[in-house]
Protein backbone atom coordinates (compact mmCIF):
# COMPACT_ATOMS: atom_id res chain seq x y z
CA UNK A 1 0.00 0.00 0.00
CA UNK A 2 1.27 3.44 -0.89
CA UNK A 3 1.10 6.22 1.64
CA UNK A 4 0.91 9.85 0.50
CA UNK A 5 3.23 12.30 2.24
CA UNK A 6 1.16 15.37 3.01
CA UNK A 7 3.82 18.04 2.77
CA UNK A 8 5.10 20.52 0.21
CA UNK A 9 8.50 20.66 1.95
CA UNK A 10 11.02 18.67 -0.13
CA UNK A 11 13.41 18.40 2.83
CA UNK A 12 10.71 16.69 4.88
CA UNK A 13 9.89 14.37 1.96
CA UNK A 14 13.53 13.23 1.90
CA UNK A 15 13.54 12.60 5.67
CA UNK A 16 10.25 10.69 5.54
CA UNK A 17 11.51 8.45 2.74
CA UNK A 18 14.93 7.92 4.32
CA UNK A 19 13.41 6.80 7.64
CA UNK A 20 10.21 5.01 6.56
CA UNK A 21 11.22 3.10 3.43
CA UNK A 22 13.70 0.80 5.26
CA UNK A 23 10.77 -0.02 7.58
CA UNK A 24 8.76 -1.33 4.59
CA UNK A 25 6.50 1.73 4.41
CA UNK A 26 6.08 2.80 0.76
CA UNK A 27 5.81 6.57 0.50
CA UNK A 28 4.68 8.51 -2.55
CA UNK A 29 4.25 12.17 -3.30
CA UNK A 30 0.89 13.42 -4.51
CA UNK A 31 -0.70 16.67 -5.54
CA UNK A 32 -3.06 18.20 -3.02
CA UNK A 33 -4.03 21.73 -2.04
CA UNK A 34 -2.56 23.94 0.68
CA UNK A 35 -4.00 23.34 4.13
CA UNK A 36 -4.45 26.14 6.66
CA UNK A 37 -2.65 25.20 9.87
CA UNK A 38 -5.26 26.52 12.30
CA UNK A 39 -4.57 24.06 15.14
CA UNK A 40 -3.21 25.19 18.49
CA UNK A 41 -0.93 22.14 18.78
CA UNK A 42 1.46 20.26 16.49
CA UNK A 43 -0.83 17.21 16.72
CA UNK A 44 -3.89 19.18 15.57
CA UNK A 45 -2.05 20.64 12.58
CA UNK A 46 -0.65 17.24 11.57
CA UNK A 47 -4.19 15.82 11.60
CA UNK A 48 -5.57 18.72 9.52
CA UNK A 49 -2.94 18.14 6.82
CA UNK A 50 -3.23 14.34 6.79
CA UNK A 51 -7.03 14.39 6.73
CA UNK A 52 -7.13 16.88 3.84
CA UNK A 53 -4.57 14.93 1.78
CA UNK A 54 -6.39 11.64 2.42
CA UNK A 55 -9.70 13.18 1.37
CA UNK A 56 -8.20 14.69 -1.79
CA UNK A 57 -6.20 11.64 -2.91
CA UNK A 58 -8.25 8.73 -1.57
CA UNK A 59 -5.06 7.20 -0.16
CA UNK A 60 -3.69 6.90 3.38
CA UNK A 61 -1.90 10.19 4.05
CA UNK A 62 0.94 10.85 6.47
CA UNK A 63 1.61 14.38 7.69
CA UNK A 64 3.76 15.94 10.33
CA UNK A 65 3.76 19.25 12.08
CA UNK A 66 6.91 20.18 13.84
CA UNK A 67 8.66 23.16 15.28
CA UNK A 68 11.03 24.65 17.78
CA UNK A 69 10.07 25.52 21.35
CA UNK A 70 12.49 27.81 23.20
CA UNK A 71 12.24 27.98 26.99
CA UNK A 72 13.35 31.62 27.29
CA UNK A 73 10.62 32.61 24.82
CA UNK A 74 7.84 30.80 26.69
CA UNK A 75 7.73 27.98 24.14
CA UNK A 76 7.80 30.22 21.06
CA UNK A 77 7.97 30.01 18.13
CA UNK A 78 6.09 26.70 18.63
CA UNK A 79 3.34 26.03 16.08
CA UNK A 80 4.32 29.31 14.39
CA UNK A 81 7.91 28.13 13.71
CA UNK A 82 7.53 28.29 9.91
CA UNK A 83 5.83 31.70 10.10
CA UNK A 84 7.97 33.17 12.89
CA UNK A 85 9.47 35.93 10.72
CA UNK A 86 6.44 36.37 8.45
CA UNK A 87 4.47 34.29 5.98
CA UNK A 88 7.07 34.13 3.17
CA UNK A 89 10.26 34.46 5.21
CA UNK A 90 13.30 32.30 4.46
CA UNK A 91 15.08 30.06 6.97
CA UNK A 92 17.78 32.73 7.39
CA UNK A 93 15.12 35.32 8.33
CA UNK A 94 13.60 33.06 10.98
CA UNK A 95 17.04 32.28 12.43
CA UNK A 96 17.95 35.99 12.48
CA UNK A 97 14.75 36.85 14.36
CA UNK A 98 15.30 34.01 16.84
CA UNK A 99 18.89 35.04 17.57
CA UNK A 100 17.84 38.69 17.92
CA UNK A 101 15.16 37.73 20.45
CA UNK A 102 17.71 35.69 22.42
CA UNK A 103 20.66 38.10 22.20
CA UNK A 104 20.58 38.97 25.93
CA UNK A 105 19.97 35.36 27.07
CA UNK A 106 23.07 33.63 28.48
CA UNK A 107 24.15 30.13 27.49
CA UNK A 108 22.51 28.63 30.60
CA UNK A 109 19.10 29.97 29.57
CA UNK A 110 19.03 28.89 25.93
CA UNK A 111 17.38 25.49 26.39
CA UNK A 112 15.02 24.41 23.63
CA UNK A 113 13.40 21.38 22.07
CA UNK A 114 12.26 20.34 18.63
CA UNK A 115 8.86 18.64 18.61
CA UNK A 116 7.33 16.55 15.82
CA UNK A 117 3.79 15.17 15.68
CA UNK A 118 2.94 12.60 13.00
CA UNK A 119 -0.55 11.67 11.91
CA UNK A 120 -1.71 9.16 9.31
CA UNK A 121 -5.35 9.24 8.22
CA UNK A 122 -6.83 6.29 6.34
CA UNK A 123 -9.74 6.41 3.87
CA UNK A 124 -11.87 4.51 6.41
CA UNK A 125 -11.46 7.37 8.89
CA UNK A 126 -9.06 5.59 11.23
CA UNK A 127 -5.78 7.23 12.19
CA UNK A 128 -2.37 6.50 13.68
CA UNK A 129 -0.43 9.17 15.58
CA UNK A 130 3.02 9.50 17.15
CA UNK A 131 5.19 12.23 18.61
CA UNK A 132 8.92 12.76 19.12
CA UNK A 133 11.07 15.35 20.86
CA UNK A 134 14.73 16.28 20.86
CA UNK A 135 16.16 18.55 23.53
CA UNK A 136 19.07 20.88 22.94
CA UNK A 137 20.17 24.50 23.16
CA UNK A 138 20.16 27.50 20.85
CA UNK A 139 23.62 28.50 19.62
CA UNK A 140 24.74 32.14 19.51
CA UNK A 141 25.28 31.94 15.74
CA UNK A 142 24.46 29.65 12.83
CA UNK A 143 26.89 26.74 12.36
CA UNK A 144 26.99 24.09 9.64
CA UNK A 145 25.62 23.81 6.13
CA UNK A 146 23.38 20.75 6.35
CA UNK A 147 19.77 20.39 7.37
CA UNK A 148 17.10 23.04 7.03
CA UNK A 149 14.94 25.35 9.12
CA UNK A 150 16.46 26.09 12.52
CA UNK A 151 19.03 23.26 12.24
CA UNK A 152 22.07 25.62 12.07
CA UNK A 153 21.30 27.06 15.53
CA UNK A 154 19.98 23.95 17.32
CA UNK A 155 22.81 22.47 19.38
CA UNK A 156 22.83 18.89 20.61
CA UNK A 157 26.01 18.55 22.59
CA UNK A 158 28.80 20.33 20.72
CA UNK A 159 27.23 20.21 17.24
CA UNK A 160 24.21 21.76 15.60
CA UNK A 161 21.80 19.64 13.57
CA UNK A 162 23.29 21.33 10.49
CA UNK A 163 26.73 19.90 11.34
CA UNK A 164 25.48 16.30 11.50
CA UNK A 165 25.17 13.87 8.62
CA UNK A 166 21.57 13.10 7.62
CA UNK A 167 21.84 9.69 9.29
CA UNK A 168 23.31 11.12 12.50
CA UNK A 169 20.48 13.63 12.61
CA UNK A 170 17.81 10.98 11.92
CA UNK A 171 19.08 8.86 14.81
CA UNK A 172 18.43 11.58 17.42
CA UNK A 173 16.03 14.06 15.85
CA UNK A 174 12.44 14.74 16.85
CA UNK A 175 11.23 13.62 13.41
CA UNK A 176 13.37 10.48 13.44
CA UNK A 177 11.98 9.49 16.86
CA UNK A 178 8.40 10.28 15.81
CA UNK A 179 8.68 8.37 12.53
CA UNK A 180 10.15 5.27 14.18
CA UNK A 181 7.37 5.31 16.78
CA UNK A 182 4.84 5.88 14.01
CA UNK A 183 6.19 2.95 11.95
CA UNK A 184 5.77 0.60 14.93
CA UNK A 185 2.21 1.81 15.58
CA UNK A 186 1.39 1.61 11.87
CA UNK A 187 2.55 -2.02 11.72
CA UNK A 188 0.28 -2.88 14.65
CA UNK A 189 -2.64 -0.97 13.11
CA UNK A 190 -2.24 -2.74 9.76
CA UNK A 191 -2.11 -6.16 11.45
CA UNK A 192 -5.31 -5.40 13.39
CA UNK A 193 -7.07 -4.15 10.27
CA UNK A 194 -6.18 -7.37 8.39
CA UNK A 195 -7.66 -9.60 11.11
Amino acid sequence: MDFVIATHNNNKVKEFKRILEPLSVNVAEAEFGEVKETGSTFAENAFLKAEAACRQTGKPAVADDSGLMVEALGGAPGVFSARYAGENAADADRIAKLLENLKSVPKSGRGAKFVCSICCVFPDGSKVTAQGECRGDIAFSAQGSGGFGYDPVFLVGEKTFAQLTPYEKDSISHRGKALRAFAAKLKSHMENVNI
